[in-house]
């Protein structure tokens, strides 16, 4: 064997040791907790689905998912972090239809894409809104009466949103400009305190998810008027759809949103894969199912691929929408 062979062999032999950590590493992964970080606050709806699928998510991966709360600025602070973390897949993202779809129509100086700057990883679930209403501020049984009572009192009712630019507040935001009303919208810190104050009086409803509301309901402190999906809700059958209501512009209303996982562009996409298999696996299970379905929802299985284009798809719906109802906040 020549000098120059020995050399060029010796080389490649250093090469591929090289690359063996960095292949160990994707074929081994996790060999450590997860980090699911959460744009929203505890307690709320979207944090009630991640502490959900916690702990089963976990025992398919084989290591603790651990979520940690960076709430704030509709999620975007969440955002920010995941997208500026290191693409290892042990730090990911518990997003909405609103962090990445309505929040890049809102804040036009976001420092992410929120396409670009993060892999979609898979969906976990289809989650209605519903109209919801204090009967001791607005006394009216059917969605009917509520428009007709509104359109009578322009500006005068005012209207929950769990924050600007959440998905409640672009839900109702719709809706009004859909159906000609003006209502005052009144912002919150999270779902607690903007259910709460539907309750204490303090606004007269709020465009929120059904499995927020339900207990109240159950109780009898609140009037559910119409379902923001177009097709009924099994948890609330009794509840008619917005869009079957015969109203003028609430034909094909839809504004229902959706929770997913997403994690830092360039994550390789055998991690991708293994986390949207996992996700899958705990989605199939009929307790998981059967207990989401309980609370209004609908879980929501697609590849990566397939998840990439309802990202797209919703991030141009949800810019429609802010245009047609003149929001932003910037």
């Amino acid at each position: 064997m020549t000098q120059s062979v020995f050399r060029r062999l010796l080389a490649a032999s250093i090469t591929a040791v090289g690359l063996l950590p960095a292949l160990a590493l994707a074929q081994d992964w996790p060999t450590r907790p997860i980090t699911l970080y959460m744009g929203f606050p505890a307690g709320s709806g979207v944090d009630v689905v991640a502490r959900r699928l916690q702990e089963p998510l976990g025992k398919q991966l084989g290591q603790p998912v651990v979520i940690d709360y960076k709430p704030g600025a509709a999620g975007n602070i969440a955002s920010q972090h995941v997208a500026g973390a290191k693409a290892d897949g042990y730090t990911l993202l518990f997003g909405t239809a609103a962090t990445h779809g309505s929040n890049a129509a809102l804040y036009k100086k976001l420092p992410f894409d929120v396409e670009a700057d993060f892999v979609a990883v898979a969906p976990v679930l289809d989650v209605s809104n519903v109209l919801t209403v204090n009967p001791d501020v607005v006394n009216v049984r059917t969605l009917g009466e509520f428009v007709a009572l509104v359109k009578a009192h322009p500006g005068k009712y005012n209207y929950a949103s769990t924050g600007n630019g959440a998905g409640t507040h672009m839900a109702f935001a719709e809706f009004n400009a859909r159906l000609g009303l003006d209502m005052v919208h009144v912002p919150y810190k999270g779902g607690p305190e903007a259910i709460q104050a539907v309750l204490m009086g303090d606004t007269c409803c709020i465009m929120n998810q059904v499995q927020t509301v339900l207990p109240h309901y159950k109780a009898g402190k609140v009037r559910l008027l119409g379902v923001t999906t177009l097709a009924p809700v099994a948890a609330v059958k009794e509840v008619p759809t917005i869009a079957a209501s015969g109203l003028p512009g609430a034909q094909g209303f839809d504004s229902s949103i959706w929770f997913a996982i997403f994690a830092p562009k360039g994550t390789e996409a055998r991690i991708v894969d293994k986390l949207n298999a996992a996700v899958k696996a705990v989605l199939s299970q009929p307790d998981v199912q059967a207990h989401f379905e309980a609370q209004g929802n609908a879980v929501r299985v697609e590849s990566p691929e397939q998840f990439r284009k309802t990202v797209r798809d919703n991030r141009v719906k949800w810019a429609e929408v802010a245009r047609s109802a003149n929001i932003t906040l910037d």
